[in-house]
């Protein structure tokens, strides 16, 4: 397998960039069944962010950007935001490498947490997530949905603190 080498962002990523977000963004549409698409316009606004600490790109010596990582800043806290793997080179190791090195560059930044919010559908991210350390719940955020729209909700959902949640 060609190695994949995390480094800073450059304005010359930003096709790729771009793509990943689209990536991102349609799988979670896809998921929610939103028919939606931004293109990756997304990316455009996350950009502008004043509380983006970094942003950083795997980069993989034959196919180009394959991965996405950002930090938010939240005081001595830090979000994870986006992380995105390219379909073609998930469960290679490129998410794992493109975590650690945003915990890496936390620590340099005497930062004391990281938290990330992946969709609660989203069950290959979250078990991802666990492995690579992230096993403390310290949020929840619940919707109520008050248009008249039929929803495809997930059939397991989800058990906490005894009540049962739909997803």
């Amino acid at each position: 397998m060609t190695p994949v080498a995390v480094r800073s962002y450059r304005p010359s990523d930003h096709s790729a960039g771009r793509r990943l977000w689209s990536e991102l963004t349609a799988g979670h549409n896809s998921m929610y069944g939103d028919p939606s698409d931004d293109s990756g316009a997304g990316f455009e606004e996350y950009l502008t962010r004043l509380d983006l600490g970094g942003l950083w790109v795997a980069e993989h010596a034959d196919d180009g950007v394959v991965g996405l990582v950002g930090l938010i800043i939240r005081g001595r806290a830090g979000e994870v935001e986006p992380v995105v793997v390219t379909a073609t080179h998930r469960h290679k190791g490129v998410g794992r490498k493109l975590l650690r090195h945003v915990a890496q560059e936390a620590k340099k930044r005497n930062m004391q947490s990281l938290t990330i919010s992946p969709s609660s559908r989203n069950v290959e991210a979250i078990r991802s997530l666990h492995a690579a350390g992230y096993d403390v719940v310290s949020s929840i955020e619940l919707t109520m949905h008050l248009d008249h729209q039929t929803y495809d909700w997930q059939p397991d959902g989800l058990e906490l603190h005894a009540l049962q949640f739909r997803s």
